[in-house]
């Protein structure tokens, strides 16, 4: 009994590791915080930068990507959303303030700060990125003329 115990375990933890697309760039700390946090992820792709390594995930059929440090800690997640999913004050101001751009992309980014939004409004001269710090109010990231 404990050797069917035993494979089973064994069967298990194989199968768990290739979900994960196991790298060996990635540090083991970073892959262990990941499989603990994330233990249903599905579509797991790691990427290595130069101070962090990141996983790009699905996640409740939503896309999701997870920023480690190189000790392993998770330091940042992010996401793409529409525009209903901003908080009911950026939205309005969006579409008050900003009504003549369409919207290309919108991210959601939670770490140990909060909760920041960024947007990039296009117009057809026109490409502008804003911030948003905890919902407050949006403030400008970037601005430039398309060519």
């Amino acid at each position: 009994m404990k050797k069917i115990l035993f494979v089973f375990g064994l069967l298990v933890t194989v199968g768990v590791s290739s979900v994960f697309a196991n790298d060996e760039r990635v540090s083991p700390k970073a892959l262990a915080s990941f499989k603990a946090e994330f233990s249903t992820a599905q579509n797991v792709v790691w990427e290595t930068g130069s101070n962090y390594f990141r996983a790009i995930f699905s996640l409740n059929e939503r896309r999701v990507f997870a920023y480690y440090n190189l000790e392993g800690e998770l330091i940042s997640l992010a996401r793409y959303i529409s525009s209903i999913q901003l908080p009911i004050n950026l939205f309005s101001s969006l579409k008050n303030e900003y009504g003549k751009y369409w919207i290309s992309d919108l991210f959601e980014v939670s770490n140990g700060e909060g909760i920041h939004y960024y947007v990039t409004l296009e117009t057809a001269d026109t490409k502008l990125m804003l911030h948003s710090a905890n919902a407050g109010s949006w403030s400008t990231y970037s601005k430039n003329k398309k060519s």
